[in-house]
């Protein structure tokens, strides 16, 4: 069986492939370089491909900061230091417009190409930063309009889209991470690292990832600039 697996590089994304891999997938990797200012996740993605031996690992070019809008495709501060409670509370401006769904719709393309019927992504509604496009309703709604606007769908050879993390915080997602094999240290989670891939440790992302490891009882093994 192929799946694609949406591939940031990232701590949840990285979990995911090794879930589809577990459960005996064989992985087809896609990474997109659209334009973020967190460009090191893409050499994060290619170090966890390589990792679990992916079939094959596209990196895919979608400029989204011709559009701009969010703190991650345009020239705006990304936020710092939020309180943890405040986080999921309103969509932050590090929301990318559309981008699950942009992203969604080219793995469906390839997938339909590959004929495979299998699609992962590591959204997560828990701990997460209030991005509406990482939602249970979304990507349910997302498959229904799989089936209806692709020949597979139509022959009655059915998309699936699977989020094995959306119910779970992220030290729940960190320690199946390590039950499954994924070296967290070859991933890159931060929305503002520096140019050697050193995270902020204050962004939401870094905040949120570092509250997973430390209810999980783990050391973060992510390197940072403090």
């Amino acid at each position: 069986m192929k799946a694609i697996v949406l591939l940031s590089g990232g701590l949840d994304s990285s979990t995911t492939l090794a879930v589809a891999k577990k459960q005996g997938y064989e992985l087809y990797a896609l990474t997109f370089r659209y334009g973020q200012r967190h460009q090191w996740e893409i050499e994060a993605a290619g170090r966890i491909a390589g990792h679990f031996q992916v079939t094959e690992h596209r990196i895919f070019d979608v400029d989204l900061s011709r559009f701009g809008g969010s703190a991650l495709t345009a020239d705006i501060e990304v936020p710092k230091d939020r309180d943890l409670e405040e986080i999921p509370r309103d969509i932050p401006i590090t929301y990318v417009p559309a981008r699950n769904t942009i992203f969604l719709s080219l793995a469906l393309a390839w997938a339909e190409v590959l004929g495979a019927r299998d699609i992962f992504i590591g959204v997560n509604a828990l701990d997460y930063s209030g991005y509406p496009d990482c939602r249970p309703e979304f990507i349910e709604a997302f498959e229904r309009t799989a089936d209806l606007g692709t020949r597979a769908g139509v022959e009655g050879k059915k998309i699936k889209i699977h989020t094995p993390l959306i119910h779970l915080n992220k030290a729940q997602i960190i320690k199946k991470g390590l039950e499954l094999g994924v070296d967290f240290s070859l991933t890159s989670t931060c929305y503002d690292p520096s140019f050697k891939g050193e995270a902020c440790g204050k962004c939401d992302a870094c905040l949120l990832r570092l509250k997973g490891f430390a209810e999980a009882g783990i050391r973060d093994p992510g390197k940072y600039r403090t």
